[in-house]
C-alpha cells in the first residue's frame, strides 16, 4: 500500500514537473496563471489535468483548440512515476527513498529543459545541492570529506574539460555534476561521469551516422549527465564491483 501511495505521489509530481519544464526557462511564474493550453491559452479544467489519463482521453490534442499536446507531457509523468517506484523498491530506508526520488525528479526536469532550451537552470542545480546539504546535515550518509570530494571531482573534471575544449562543456553541466557529486561522493561521481560519457558518445555517434545531427552540431549533455547520475545512484556500487571482478581485483 505504501508503494502505491508513493508511486501515485510521483505521478502528481510528474504533472508539476511539466509546468516547471515549460515555465521556468521562459521566466513565467510557476503558480500563476493557472494551467492553460500553450497554444490558445484557454484555462484547463480539472478533467483536463489528470496525469496521463487526460492526454489519452483527449487523444493528444487540446480540448478547446484541437492543437496537438506534446507526447512529452505524459512521458514526463510516467517517467517520474516509475522513478518514484524504483526509488522505493531500491532502498531499505523510507527516508533514503524520499531523498533519491526528489533527486530523480529534479534530474528529469533538468534533462527535459536542456533538451528544449540547451540550458540548465541554476535554481534547479542549487536545489540539488541544497537538498544534498540538508540530508548531509540530517543523516550524513557519507562523510563530509566524501561529499566535498564528490563536489570537487564532479565540477573539477568538467571544468577542465571545458577549458581544454575551449567551451565544449557548458557551465550548467559543470555545476550539475558538482552538485550531484556532493550527494554521491567521489567514487559514485566518477561512475556517473563514465556512464554519462559512454551513453552520450554512443548516442552522438548514432545521431551523426543517421545524419540527424552534424558532426560539430551541439548535443545537450545534461540529459546524459542526469541519466548517469541516476544509474550511479541505483547501481553504482554493483557496476564498480563487477568492474573490479573483471580486472581481477
Amino acid at each position: 500500500m505504501e508503494l502505491v501511495i508513493f508511486t501515485l505521489f510521483g505521478l502528481v509530481i510528474g504533472s508539476f514537473l511539466n509546468v516547471l519544464i515549460y515555465r521556468l526557462p521562459i521566466d513565467e511564474p510557476i503558480t500563476y496563471p493557472p494551467s492553460h493550453c500553450p497554444q490558445c491559452h484557454t484555462p484547463l479544467k480539472p478533467q483536463d489535468l489528470i496525469p496521463v489519463l487526460s492526454w489519452i482521453r483527449l487523444r493528444g490534442r487540446c480540448a478547446y483548440c484541437g492543437e496537438p499536446i506534446a507526447l512529452r507531457y505524459p512521458l514526463v509523468e510516467i517517467l517520474t512515476t516509475v522513478s518514484f517506484a524504483v526509488a522505493w523498491l531500491s532502498f531499505g530506508s523510507i527516508l533514503t527513498a524520499i531523498k533519491m526520488a526528489v533527486l530523480f525528479a529534479l534530474l528529469i526536469a533538468i534533462a527535459f529543459i536542456d533538451l528544449d532550451h540547451q540550458i540548465i537552470p541554476d535554481v534547479l542545480v542549487l536545489s540539488i545541492f541544497l537538498w544534498g546539504l540538508f540530508w548531509q546535515i540530517v543523516m550524513a550518509p557519507i562523510s563530509w570529506w566524501q561529499a566535498a570530494g564528490g563536489f570537487l571531482l564532479g565540477g573539477g573534471i568538467l571544468f577542465l574539460t571545458a577549458v581544454i575544449s575551449r567551451g565544449g562543456m557548458g557551465g550548467g553541466d559543470i555545476k550539475l555534476l558538482a552538485a550531484a557529486g556532493f550527494i554521491l561522493g567521489p567514487v559514485q561521481t566518477g561512475i556517473a561521469l563514465f556512464v554519462s560519457v559512454l551513453i552520450g558518445s554512443v548516442v552522438g555517434i548514432v545521431l551523426i551516422v543517421k545524419k540527424i545531427r552534424k558532426r560539430k552540431e551541439y548535443i545537450p549533455f545534461g540529459p546524459f549527465l542526469a541519466l548517469g547520475i541516476a544509474v550511479s545512484v541505483l547501481w553504482g556500487q554493483r557496476l564498480l564491483s563487477a568492474y573490479l571482478r573483471l580486472i581481477g581485483w
